[in-house]
């Protein structure tokens, strides 16, 4: 089964429009990290009480050497950091869900192969398990979560759908 490590932002994301099942549905399982847990579970909204459910697709992982963390500390969140480290552990991930660009950058540095929350709604429709990306872009936005139009365009292009 592949292995597939999420970020905080594409679970609260998702969780805040009633969408998390795509994730399990277009990747089957996911792992988080122990920081991504606790920063979303931190707060008592939707997204929280909802990994905090632990569904059995989701599994919250410890990282194996705490001290890589160090590395890491300048630029990024604890969670983006934890997200990288579990991703290069063995075996290595096939795939890690970022939205942070910094973050996103740092993985492809890493070797990392990276999406975003949009990257999986462009799955989520070629398998069918959406019919317009830009409707779910549009609950996104109203709920917070930014798409700049440049990029909001060039998904649209690439899922087939008009800009």
């Amino acid at each position: 089964m592949p292995k597939i490590v999420v970020n905080s932002t594409p679970l609260i994301a998702l969780c805040s429009i009633g969408r998390l099942d795509l994730l399990e549905k277009v990747y089957r399982r996911i792992l988080i990290p122990q920081a991504v847990y606790d920063e979303v579970t931190e707060k008592d909204d939707a997204a929280g009480r909802q990994i905090a459910q632990r569904p059995d697709w989701i599994e919250v992982v410890q990282i194996s050497d705490r001290s890589q963390k160090q590395m890491y500390r300048a630029r990024l969140h604890d969670g983006e950091v934890e997200v990288m480290i579990l991703a290069q552990e063995a075996p290595v991930a096939d795939l890690a869900i970022i939205d942070d660009n910094a973050a996103k950058k740092t993985a492809k540095f890493l070797g990392l192969r990276v999406t975003g929350t949009l990257g999986v709604l462009m799955r989520a429709r070629r398998m069918g398990y959406i019919n317009s990306v830009a409707a779910v872009i549009d609950e996104l936005c109203k709920n917070g979560f930014y798409v700049d139009d440049a990029v909001r365009a060039m998904v649209l292009e690439g899922a087939g759908e008009q800009g």
